[in-house]
């Protein structure tokens, strides 16, 4: 099984999501900012989303974890590394803070900057890429300051109240790391 260790930086801590964070994750899906900006359109049920929590806990091709302060277990959000090709070396990075409110602090920065960390020097990735869409100019700079590099762009991919919206590709390899 694959090891999630917990992963302290200066203001927050990584730990692997269990299904205790089921009503945490729950909630956010009613921030409507959050929900915008990754693109999710579709609508969960809280049994939905314990039975991912507990899914994810288990799975060997993805790291998820929650994002939460040094002094505080609650869950802010949540980082992951997932469809994670072994042979190839390589994996997706998603990201999801829980509440507009919790924009504009360092902490998707910090959270970014740790499971890149985790993914090259832990699990040995050559590449971590991602998708960010072109409203997202402010998770676009995180990306770039981490050491991201856009690669292309995926024309018209989100339709969101009736206007076509491009995903940005990024990547990280492990050679511009550092």
């Amino acid at each position: 099984m694959l090891t999630k260790p917990i992963l302290t930086g200066e203001c927050i801590v990584l730990r692997p999501i269990t299904v205790d964070d089921a009503a945490a994750m729950f909630a956010s899906l009613a921030d409507e900012e959050s929900m915008r900006l990754t693109g999710t359109q579709q609508t969960f049920t809280f049994e939905q989303v314990r039975q991912h929590c507990q899914r994810i806990a288990q799975a060997d091709d993805r790291v998820d974890y929650a994002i939460t302060l040094k002094d505080d277990p609650t869950y802010l959000g949540e980082v992951v590394l997932n469809e994670i090709d072994w042979h190839n070396r390589s994996a997706s990075f998603r990201i999801a803070l829980a509440s507009k409110t919790l924009f504009g602090k360092g902490y998707g920065t910090e959270a970014t900057q740790l499971i890149v960390d985790f993914g090259f020097q832990t699990l040995k990735l050559h590449r971590i890429e991602l998708e960010v869409y072109d409203f997202n100019p402010r998770a676009q700079h995180i990306y770039e300051k981490v050491g991201f590099k856009k690669e292309g762009v995926r024309r018209d991919v989100l339709l969101w109240n009736g206007r076509y919206q491009n995903a940005i590709i990024m990547s990280i390899l492990e050679d511009e790391y550092g």
